[in-house]
């Protein structure tokens, strides 16, 4: 289970090598401040929240088209809670490869996500303190924050801070139709 996909139409997938991106996404370096957040304090404290453990693995493996291998081992390697089969099932559930897996289209919205369930940024403030300064209503999204904003909050987009990898609307459309192309006939709707 943690190297094959339940679902034999993902076994031939063609997921992206790109080591620089699971690079930032290893160091909570996405430009995106929930995921960052989350992967930092799984980096700090060997744990991390479900839903935020959900909002990672969609990043990677929806946003980025990286291996839910990939993420599955970092987090075997770095969680205090490491469970084998609990992982493995995790991580499949959310690329949308595993026996009772989330629909291929569910990807996760980083931004909604986060105003939705850190909707005052103190979660973001904590793991990613070069954010700290910034406003609630600029935190999830900070390249959006006018430049007088973010001059008074000390964030200088990547410079302190970096922009977000890969523009969320770009990245779910590429999603949904490299995998549309590996599970024929699944027109489940996507959500944020």
């Amino acid at each position: 289970m943690p190297d094959e996909p339940l679902d034999r139409r993902f076994a031939g997938f063609a997921w992206s090598d790109d080591e620089q991106s699971l690079s930032a996404w290893h160091r909570g370096r996405t430009g995106y401040p929930l995921v960052d957040a989350g992967m930092r304090e799984l980096w700090q404290t060997g744990w991390m929240h479900n839903r935020v453990r959900m909002i990672v693995a969609s990043f990677l493996t929806k946003h980025l088209l990286l291996r839910w291998q990939d993420g599955e081992r970092w987090f075997w390697d770095t969680l205090v809670d490491a469970d084998l089969a609990n992982n493995a099932a995790g991580w499949q559930w959310v690329a949308g490869c595993g026996a009772d897996a989330a629909p291929y289209s569910r990807i996760f919205n980083p931004v909604l996500q986060g105003e939705k369930f850190d909707p005052d940024g103190n979660y973001v403030r904590r793991f990613v303190p070069e954010l700290a300064s910034l406003p609630a209503d600029a935190i999830h999204q900070p390249w959006t924050a006018s430049a007088t904003v973010l001059a008074d909050a000390g964030v200088r987009l990547n410079q302190s801070y970096p922009r977000p990898m890969i523009d969320h609307a770009a990245a779910r459309r590429r999603a949904l139709q490299a995998f549309a192309r590996s599970r024929p006939g699944n027109v489940a709707e996507a959500t944020g």
